[in-house]
């Protein structure tokens, strides 16, 4: 089976750690997003994964070869010249994705962190026999979303609903689709949308089913979505009994911490963190709801909430870093000072405070 991953554009919504490093290539719970997605797909049977991209294709061939060899799957690009939007991608890498087997393909977008049910996902989509499945979510505001509305029993998509002012239906689109070859036919290759243009027509020959994902999902492109995310992700590895999840006096709910991170007497880690490879958190730390990513120092009584902290930054002693601020690669806050949601650009020092959410440059 293959795969073709939506990778697409310049990540912008993620500075600025994507300044660094391409989106995908981003750790989420110390591990890059498009891993996640990888072996997910590896585990199912995919022998080929196609990511289509439109920025730095070299930077990410690069840091997947090794992967290629380690969980023997072959990764190639499909290269854009101008952003072919949600479908286009799907007719530019057609050569790829159609073989004689003739079996159906899965296509992500990029930013989906799930439970990835793959192999679900294919018992439904040959047991309906129709021609395209798509997974979706329920959520609480369906009006911020394309809702998908769908005959229950079947699965069987009737129509979709962009931003509905009434309630229709709390289901929208998870950007997780398995996909016949014959859909390839219905797409140009030009800048177009799966979502509005080819899913209604499948839709309205009545070949569209949708499944109801299990367990959590979250679209992770942005920081305050990023930060759910990993709170969702480290509670379903929780519910499974997990052993990754650190444990002892320090700390509190779930946690991850890398097996060469150092963390120091009387810190207090916990919940939903996430402390990367070869970082130190020096004595009485205080980390709740944040990622700490590989290379970073915690200085003494420092306290982190709602935060990322991007690689080989330095939090001062007494620092406080709180409400979403993000931190790009080689940050160094000093000693005693307060970040209330600061967006700071790689290789900066900061001196004195950021007291309301700002961009420093």
């Amino acid at each position: 089976m293959k795969a073709l991953i939506l990778v697409g554009g310049f990540g912008t919504r993620l500075r600025p750690l994507t300044l660094s490093v391409p989106k995908p290539l981003v750790e989420f719970a110390n591990k890059p997003m498009i891993l996640h997605q990888i072996e997910a797909l590896k585990a199912v049977g995919v022998t080929e994964v196609v990511l289509a991209i439109n920025y730095q294709p070299e930077v990410m061939l690069n840091f997947l070869k090794e992967f290629e060899t380690k969980l023997g799957i072959t990764i190639t690009c499909s290269q854009e010249t101008e952003p072919l939007g949600t479908a286009g991608p799907l007719a530019l890498a057609r050569d790829k994705l159609v073989d004689e087997s003739g079996e159906p393909f899965f296509v992500l977008n990029s930013d989906v962190i799930s439970e990835y049910p793959f192999k679900e996902m294919i018992e439904f989509h040959k047991a309906h026999g129709g021609e395209a499945s798509i997974m979706v979510t329920k959520v609480d505001e369906p009006s911020k979303y394309g809702v998908v509305v769908m005959e229950e029993s079947t699965g069987q998509v009737d129509k979709f609903v962009e931003k509905p002012k009434l309630f229709v239906g709390n289901k929208i689109n998870a950007g997780i689709y398995l996909l016949n070859s014959s859909v390839l036919d219905r797409i140009e290759l030009r800048p177009t949308s799966i979502e509005k243009e080819v899913f209604p027509k499948i839709a309205a020959e009545k070949k569209l089913y949708a499944m109801v994902l299990p367990g959590f999902w979250m679209d992770i492109g942005q920081p305050r979505d990023y930060i759910t995310g990993l709170r969702l992700y480290l509670d379903s590895l929780r519910k499974k009994a997990s052993p990754k999840l650190a444990t002892g006096p320090n700390v509190v709910g779930n946690v991850l911490v890398h097996e060469t991170a150092k963390i120091g007497e009387g810190c207090l880690i916990g919940p939903d963190v996430a402390i990367g490879p070869g970082c130190v958190v020096e004595s009485g730390v205080r980390l709740s709801r944040c990622t700490v990513m590989r290379g970073v120092r915690i200085k003494k009584h420092a306290c982190i909430s709602s935060s990322i902290i991007g690689w080989h930054s330095t939090v001062g002693q007494w620092a406080r870093v709180e409400n979403m601020t993000i931190l790009g690669e080689d940050v160094h806050v000093c000693d005693e000072i307060y970040s209330n949601g600061g967006v700071v650009l790689p290789h900066k020092e900061i001196k004195s405070s950021i007291l309301k959410p700002e961009i420093v440059m």
